[in-house]
């Protein structure tokens, strides 16, 4: 199959070198300078270091050769961030089937990505591809699983067919709507995380300076036990939000929903999290996403997340309490003490 891979991030590069063992890859990379580089020295050291690109890939800075590459028969997978969706949307052949790999609400709009295909390629074939994955690790062949999610069956096909294979596994769902809600709220989750969890560190070092605590004195420290219950609760936020848009509640379940959430909230490469750990150290915001150099898709799709929620009425204290430290209304132990000291309530 040929497929053209439109964005030479982390993600796009490490799912076109899984893709290029079985298919005829061209990857887009905005940059002419990073393109010639991956193309002369088989790497893409910014995104993905330490991965040699498959002689099989190629790469390209000239994207009517790329969208031609694929023009017929063939896959478009958009590999951008969630802001440049709609432009990117806007320059592919109207009939062509295409899947994007972001993950969040449209800044300005809160549409999700299927809203933006309908409004800019109506009745065109299009899916979101989605799930708990971090970059490094497909493209280092570790085990890995993915959800395809689309109300077009040939295309759901053709993506399993173009990605399901050794160590990466491609799940089928007829809901893109609770796809793409799990991948925009989990973001928005593991910045709350990483604050617990930066908090619960450095509580966990001063009392290892010191005497052991006194029972009862850490009601305002997080630990492994808040980590559990910011999760599950979170996992709710995301759910109630989703059902509202339309979405089914078992998607939240699976791999887009629980799988991806869990990863983003906890694991070390996730840098929604990292963003999270930093702010509860006490670094601005500014500051924590100079340093990590990379989207975090979190820190923008926020605010939209809590505004689309309100607008149908669906509560998210945790996603407003994230918003707030964001946008330092709040410290993050006071977001912490403001769900803490929420009313009692029947779990379901």
């Amino acid at each position: 199959m040929k497929i053209a891979v439109l964005g030479a991030g982390a993600w796009g590069t490490a799912l076109a070198c899984h893709a290029a063992a079985s298919n005829e890859v061209l990857l887009w990379a905005r940059d002419p300078v990073q393109a010639h580089e991956i193309e002369s020295t088989r790497t893409n050291r910014r995104y993905l270091p330490g991965v040699l690109v498959p002689p099989s890939l190629r790469a390209t800075a000239d994207l009517r050769a790329c969208l031609a590459h694929a023009a017929v028969g063939g896959l478009l997978v958009v590999a951008t961030p969630m802001g440049a969706l709609r432009e990117t949307l806007r320059q592919l052949p109207r009939d062509a089937a295409v899947l994007w790999l972001c993950k969040g609400f449209e800044a300005g709009t809160g549409a999700l990505g299927h809203e933006i295909a309908a409004a800019e390629r109506p009745g065109a074939p299009s899916g979101v591809l989605s799930g708990p994955s971090f970059a490094i690790e497909v493209a280092r062949g570790q085990p890995s699983a993915l959800v395809v999610a689309s109300l077009d069956e040939s295309l759901l096909a053709q993506a399993v067919g173009a990605f399901h294979r050794d160590a990466l596994r491609v799940y089928r769902s007829s809901d893109p709507i609770g796809v793409e809600v799990g991948g925009a709220v989990k973001n928005v989750l593991a910045i709350a995380t990483g604050i617990l969890d930066g908090l619960a560190d450095a509580a966990q070092a001063r009392w290892n300076a010191r005497a052991p605590a006194v029972a009862g004195a850490g009601a305002s420290v997080p630990g492994l036990n808040a980590r559990a219950a910011l999760i599950t609760r979170g996992l709710a936020e995301m759910t109630r939000l989703g059902v509202a848009l339309g979405a089914q509640a078992a998607t939240f379940m699976g791999l887009s929903g629980l799988g991806d959430l869990v990863l983003t909230a906890t694991g070390t490469l996730s840098r929604n999290r990292q963003v999270g750990l930093r702010l509860a150290a006490g670094w601005t915001l500014s500051q924590a996403l100079d340093e990590l150099g990379h989207v975090a898709e979190g820190v923008y799709s926020a605010r939209t997340v809590v505004q689309r929620a309100r607008s149908l009425g669906v509560e998210m204290p945790i996603a407003e309490a994230v918003v707030d430290v964001l946008e330092q209304s709040l410290s993050p132990q006071q977001a912490v003490s403001r769900l803490m000291g929420r009313e009692a309530r029947s779990e379901t």
